[in-house]
C-alpha cells in the first residue's frame, strides 16, 4: 500500500486524461485549418470517452485515498475540492457532445436538402 495516491499510475493517467491528451484535442482543433467531419465526430467522442476515464478515475483514486495516511491526497480528493475537479470531465464531455451534435446536425440538414431537391413534389 503507498503512502499517497500521488505516486500511483492512476493518478497519473488523471492527469494525462484530464490534461495532456484534451489540450492536445483542443489545440489540434484550433490550429487545423480543414478537417472532415468523421475528424470532428473522432475527436468528439474521444473528448465523451475521456470525461468517463476521467470520472472513473477521479472515483477510484477517492476510494483509495480514505485509505491512505496522507492527508494531502484526502484534502484533494475526498473533501470538497473534489467537486472542483470533476468540472473538467463535465467540460469535455460537455464539448464532445457538442462536437458530435454538430456532425449529425450538418448531416442531417444536408440530406433533408438532397431528399427536398430529389422529391420535388412532396
Amino acid at each position: 500500500m503507498n503512502l499517497t495516491v500521488f505516486v500511483e499510475l492512476r493518478f497519473w493517467l488523471l492527469v494525462v486524461f484530464s490534461l495532456v491528451l484534451p489540450v492536445g484535442i483542443y489545440a489540434l482543433l484550433l490550429v487545423t485549418q480543414s478537417i472532415s467531419r468523421m475528424s470532428v465526430m473522432g475527436f468528439g467522442i474521444a473528448l465523451v470517452l475521456i470525461a468517463g476515464v476521467d470520472v472513473y478515475l477521479l472515483q477510484t483514486l477517492a476510494s483509495v485515498a480514505k485509505n491512505t495516511p496522507s492527508l494531502a491526497d484526502d484534502a484533494v480528493f475526498v473533501s470538497e475540492l473534489s467537486l472542483a475537479l470533476y468540472l473538467l470531465p463535465v467540460v469535455y464531455g460537455g464539448i464532445g457532445v457538442n462536437l458530435v451534435s454538430h456532425v449529425l446536425l450538418r448531416h442531417l440538414t444536408e440530406a433533408e436538402k438532397r431528399f427536398d431537391r430529389e422529391h420535388p413534389d412532396d
